[in-house]
């Protein structure tokens, strides 16, 4: 553990840009017969030829970047997070400039400098995604210096343990595991008709006699729909099936659709969205507007911790609940930290899925995952995010400036 104090951390002197194939990060990056690739309602859909895979509309062509930063005196910090090469490029030839020579303790002034360099060919996607990934990297780096947990650094942990919900396709199996609630993925979209539409209240109704009346069911239906058709959807699911909440139904861009969606909802039943949202501007536009009833930002792809920070300050003086997509180590040191995020996502990346697998594997060591359904606080209490990059991974480095 470093003595160094904040203001005479050690210096950023190297950064890294790698990528890496085959799961981890960019989770939807599988092998055949996975459930995360079985048919799932996308914007896709009403072209056949792309209907059965999500992979065969190029889901997973970017990979998983991972991004180092080596201090001055060796300590190094890393993240992972999706953006494959174009990130990796992004972050060595334009926002490494931004990196070396500073202390990570400048997180907010970097975080800026990034964000506004980029803003003419970024603001959301790919670019602020790769400014996750660096944002991300800091914070580990800044914990490792420090001998401090990000979450320390966060404000410190406001309940003992996590507590989750899984989002994988078999919420009656999340139920023997502990898990409090289970998310499905929705199968079929409005190019599949009403045929589609019973179809997801089958499925849906046949989980709910699975799983009993006591336990959180929810719908993920990845930006999918129209509007028409999620109300429909909606109701049905509340009428029918006592459905918890209905997720990122429209376009990420259609904030009149969500503010629509949310006054057509069922009284109850719980309408959410954000996973594919960025930075406090476009989080402030679904709260402004009132388009949702929880906010689930990825500090992945979100603009990182710092951002992240802006943006669950805001939902709290909004009175709006935070619950961030799923995105293991990163989510989990700030949901600890927040009252208006009482519980967390796990993604079941197991291909069953019928086990509890470390959610970021091959990519991290030393990843927690949930026993019961639950994750105590003190197994957080590694330096930085607390995980350290498999090495024995093929990491490929596209650009180095070193």
């Amino acid at each position: 553990m470093t003595t160094a104090s904040f203001t005479g951390l050690s210096r950023i002197r190297y950064v890294r840009a790698f990528t890496v194939r085959g799961g981890g990060a960019d989770y939807h990056d599988q092998g055949a017969g996975h459930w995360i690739d079985d048919h799932i309602a996308t914007p896709m859909a009403r072209y056949p030829e792309y209907r059965q895979s999500r992979q065969s509309f190029g889901i997973n062509v970017l990979g998983t970047l991972v991004v180092e930063l080596e201090a001055e005196d060796g300590t190094v910090g890393f993240a992972v997070t999706t953006g494959g090469e174009p990130a990796a490029f992004i972050v060595e030839k334009h926002l490494s400039r931004f990196l070396i020579g500073r202390s990570p303790a400048d997180y907010e002034k970097i975080w800026d400098q990034m964000y506004f360099s980029t803003q003419y060919y970024g603001r959301k996607g790919l670019v602020v995604n790769a400014i996750s990934g660096v944002d991300l990297a800091i914070w580990d780096l800044l914990g490792k210096l420090r001998g401090e947990p990000v979450y320390h650094m966060l404000g410190g942990a406001v309940r003992d343990e996590l507590q989750f919900y899984a989002t994988g396709a078999r919420p009656d199996l999340a139920k023997e595991m502990g898990f409090i609630g289970g998310k499905l993925p929705l199968h079929h979209g409005p190019a599949e008709g009403l045929e589609g539409l019973e179809k997801n209240i089958e499925n849906l109704s046949d989980m709910r006699s699975k799983c009993g009346d006591d336990f959180w069911l929810m719908l993920d239906c990845w930006m999918s729909l129209d509007l028409d058709y999620a109300t429909r959807l909606a109701q049905r699911a509340w009428d029918e099936c006592g459905l918890k909440w209905i997720e990122e139904a429209l376009s990420p861009d259609d904030y009149w659709g969500y503010a629509a969606l949310k006054k057509n909802a069922p009284r109850g039943l719980l309408v959410t969205t954000g996973e594919h949202e960025a930075t406090r501007w476009g989080f402030r536009m679904l709260m402004d507007m009132d388009c949702c009833d929880i906010i689930q930002p990825d500090v992945g792809w979100c603009g990182g911790v710092t951002e992240l920070i802006k943006i669950a300050n805001y939902a709290d003086s909004r009175g709006v609940m935070m619950v961030p997509h799923g995105s293991s180590v990163y989510s989990y040191h700030f949901v600890i930290t927040r009252h208006n995020s009482p519980f967390a996502e796990f993604l079941m990346m197991h291909p069953g899925p019928t086990e509890v697998v470390p959610m970021f594997a091959p990519q991290l060591l030393g990843e927690p995952v949930p026993v019961n359904g639950r994750i105590r606080a003190s197994e957080l209490d590694k330096p930085g995010f607390g995980v350290e990059l498999n090495r024995e991974i093929a990491l490929h480095r596209p650009y180095p400036n070193d």
